[in-house]
């Protein structure tokens, strides 16, 4: 079965379930195109599969730890597989946001201030003295995520000092650092990265009303909480600055082929870096997808561009 296309989706993650509908929905989308596609999950039967189909093409759709954190594409690259998608190496930079937001920083990019917190320094120093500190040197509010998940899981906004020890248990229930940053108030957009035959370019922006005012996990996958507006309702000049930024951090964090960051238009208008997405949803309710639609560009035909890209990038 040569020439075909392995879509990898589920895992074990937190995320499998947006997973499983990212998968679905790239496999129908190629399979439209008469594209020989095989869907699976990641199992002790993954490595089997892989060596039965040597000229394939595997395409990550796996969210969350084990998906963007760069291990599985280690092992595509010990078999020697392509796939599409940035390589480990730069998965594990971008998935963590105490290392990515640094990294961004250094290049120029305006990032909110951040601290990061291992769990053991937090419990070893105690809630009441870092509360403090953290009061002091980043101010009220601010908001505490894992350093090392997506889907907006374990991510609280912290109005008062009284909240934040709650809030750090929540992002430490999925990972064993809690970054807490400043709260940059403002209009929250999603910027895609797609690599084609000219290089990467920037998607339309995707601006994100959730309703119920805090997009977060239910926001994010819940058809009809949230409202997403592409072109995002934000001044011509502002849309292109928040489209270079996309693109530098594509290019600073040596991402490839397709990309997502989140940015937040602050009230002045400055767009500000929160993080950024190795393997974006591809769901319905997903902001790349409408990105796609609003550029006229269909899912299937752009990521079979990408899949060209991948074999071309094993054959070097």
């Amino acid at each position: 079965m040569a020439d075909s296309v392995i879509v990898l989706s589920g895992g074990l993650s937190h995320e499998r379930d947006v997973s499983l509908r990212s998968g679905q929905r790239v496999t129908r989308a190629l399979q439209e195109l008469g594209v020989d596609v095989l869907e699976h999950d990641v199992d002790s039967h993954l490595i089997t599969l892989l060596r039965e189909h040597p000229d394939s093409v595997v395409v990550p759709l796996l969210h969350g730890e084990a998906g963007e954190d760069g291990s599985l594409r280690e092992v595509l690259d010990l078999l020697e597989v392509p796939y599409v998608g940035s390589t480990g190496a730069a998965c594990r930079v971008a998935f963590d946001k105490s290392i990515a937001t640094r990294v961004v920083a250094e290049a120029g990019i305006r990032t909110p201030v951040q601290v990061a917190l291992p769990h053991e320094i937090f419990r070893e120093l105690g809630a009441a003295a870092l509360v403090r500190a953290l009061g002091q040197r980043i101010g009220f509010p601010m908001m505490v995520k894992p350093s090392r998940s997506g889907s907006a899981l374990g991510c609280t906004r912290v109005d008062e000092p009284g909240q934040l020890p709650g809030a750090m248990v929540a992002a430490y229930a999925y990972g064993s650092v809690a970054v807490v940053e400043q709260f940059v108030e403002g209009t929250e957009v999603a910027v895609g990265v797609v690599e084609r035959g000219d290089g990467p370019q920037a998607l339309p922006a995707v601006e994100i009303r959730p309703e119920s005012g805090t997009y977060d996990y239910a926001a994010r996958y819940t058809a009809g909480e949230t409202r997403f507006l592409c072109p995002a309702e934000i001044d011509p000049a502002t849309a292109a600055a928040a489209a270079e930024m996309a693109l530098r951090v594509h290019e600073v964090l040596g991402l490839a082929h397709l990309s997502r960051t989140d940015i937040m238009i602050d009230r002045s208008g400055t767009p500000v870096f929160l993080e950024t997405n190795v393997a974006p949803g591809l769901t319905a309710t997903s902001t790349v997808p409408i990105a796609l639609e609003s550029a006229g560009l269909g899912i299937g035909e752009v990521l079979l561009e990408l899949v060209a890209l991948a074999r071309r990038r094993h054959r070097e």
